[in-house]
């Protein structure tokens, strides 16, 4: 798709554009539905006509909130960035303006200032400013999806860490990254679906030859070769973005701050306890909520699973909980009654890797449960798990006990936190994902949790699991 590339400077002023827009339409909103609080008509010719007190402090807050909305960083477009992330920023924006201008207006001892209206304007301001960059989030992830403004991309190093980013990339066509290939002293030919395009020392030719406009530092070569990759790329106009060293062993926070003229990286542990506190909150409110919404879905669920064979309507799960604490994980049965007896004679059809088994035609499975494992019904009851404090809503996989190799060491670092009803193996793949990627992918979710990540989980688990893909 070919559309002309707008300028910064013309981005910033469409957007402060549609900010005003959006201030004016709250400021009129409001002013129609509040009348008898604010002595402004409601008409626009009457509201920038006024010659009432009040209407210089909504001008001075207007600008306000241009200003820091810009100071916030909400005048760029970064794909990177979280939708919840962006809105989060607006919140801050428009609650430090408001406070400013509740202060200006005491400080110039201004009488009768209508405060009420203030809150009540900076709510709608609040929504009106998030919901069109939103908007403006699904438009630029669509351009740039369909070859908008896209950036050529070189990886330096195409060790696990370089393979691991640039699948990551691949995933999400909406950051525009185009990867042309990999640098590395080590390694030729291809690696995954990716060219190794030369060694470090052909940055230079190599950033020419490909017309390279965005590079990743995955590998941390000895100082003189790092120095010389920053010097050509700075010659060249291009901004490097180094992978942290040992991000694998990040706990969930990471800090950048100055000593002097010093910048000092910080691999924090802080208040993990407490975040995780918080979502066991999170998760009892939300599957308490979900329990009670669900209650006729599990009494129909129920009925079917009885009428369609002999046996109770649960089945309960031996696991490994948080800690290496035990509990019983609770599903909807969807096999035979008999289907632990009859396991031992299907084991040499295992179709799965690792530990777990799993076959795509399994003769154990009903009839209701094969639709129930097809969308994933099956695991509803888990929620009661929730409610217990045995499982979280987004964690890593509970397998079955007896499925695992005790004397697997990357299982000790999955037990760290409640295991999950959902998790990035459910959006990635669900059964298709191999046991090693699936460990992982746990791994990694664990050091990296955050609460925008598990909304991010859940939010793309539904389409997953209305598509049915992986499920067996």
């Amino acid at each position: 798709m070919k559309l002309p590339r707008l300028q910064p400077i013309l981005i910033i002023s469409i957007y402060a554009a549609i900010d005003v827009v959006c201030i004016v339409l709250a400021f009129y909103l409001v002013l129609l539905f509040r009348p008898q609080t604010v002595p402004f008509s409601v008409s626009f010719q009457s509201f920038f006509s006024s010659a009432d007190p009040f209407k210089l402090l909504f001008m001075v807050w207007t600008l306000l909130i241009l200003f820091f909305h810009y100071t916030h960083g909400l005048y760029q477009t970064r794909r990177e960035q979280l939708e919840s992330l962006e809105i989060w920023e607006v919140v801050k924006s428009i609650f430090i303006s408001t406070l400013a201008i509740i202060v200006l207006a005491f400080l110039l001892r201004i009488q009768d200032f209508p405060r009420s209206v203030m809150i009540l304007n900076a709510v709608v301001i609040t929504v009106f400013c998030s919901i069109w960059r939103v908007l403006k989030k699904l438009l630029v992830n669509y351009l740039v999806s369909n070859g908008y403004n896209n950036f050529n991309t070189l990886i330096v190093g195409a060790g696990k860490t370089g393979i691991l980013l640039a699948n990551e990339i691949s995933r999400q066509p909406a950051l525009g990254l185009k990867i042309r290939g990999f640098l590395d002293d080590n390694k030729v030919g291809n690696c995954e679906k990716w060219p190794v395009l030369g060694k470090l020392e052909s940055l230079k030719e190599i950033m020419h030859r490909e017309f390279i406009q965005k590079i990743f530092i995955t590998i941390y070569p000895e100082h003189q070769s790092f120095i010389k990759l920053l010097e050509t790329a700075r010659e060249q106009g291009l901004a490097i973005r180094v992978v942290p060293q040992g991000y694998e062993y990040m706990a969930h926070d990471f800090i950048k701050f100055n000593i002097g003229i010093i910048p000092i990286l910080e691999y924090s542990d802080i208040d993990v306890n407490y975040r995780q506190r918080l979502k066991r909150v999170f998760d009892f409110v939300l599957s308490l909520g979900a329990m009670v919404f669900l209650l006729p879905v599990f009494i129909v669920l129920g009925a079917l699973i009885k009428f369609d064979s002999p046996g109770p309507v649960f089945y309960r799960s031996r696991r490994y909980g948080r800690n290496g604490h035990m509990f019983d994980m609770y599903k909807f049965r969807s096999m035979v009654t008999n289907a632990d007896d009859l396991l031992a004679h299907l084991k040499d059809k295992n179709e799965a890797d690792g530990p777990i088994f799993k076959i795509k035609k399994d003769p154990r499975i009903t009839r209701i449960g094969s639709f129930l494992r097809r969308y994933s019904l099956d695991e509803l009851p888990q929620i009661l798990n929730v409610l217990k404090g045995d499982m979280s809503l987004v964690g890593p996989r509970p397998f079955p006990i007896d499925q695992l190799e005790k004397e697997d060491l990357r299982q000790l670092k999955r037990l760290g936190i409640r295991p999950g009803i959902t998790g990035l193996w459910q959006i990635r793949g669900r059964s298709d994902v191999s046991f090693d990627k699936l460990l992982r992918w746990d791994i990694w979710y664990i050091k990296n949790w955050s609460f925008w990540l598990d909304l991010y989980i859940l939010f793309q688990t539904f389409p997953v699991v209305v598509k049915g893909k992986g499920a067996y």
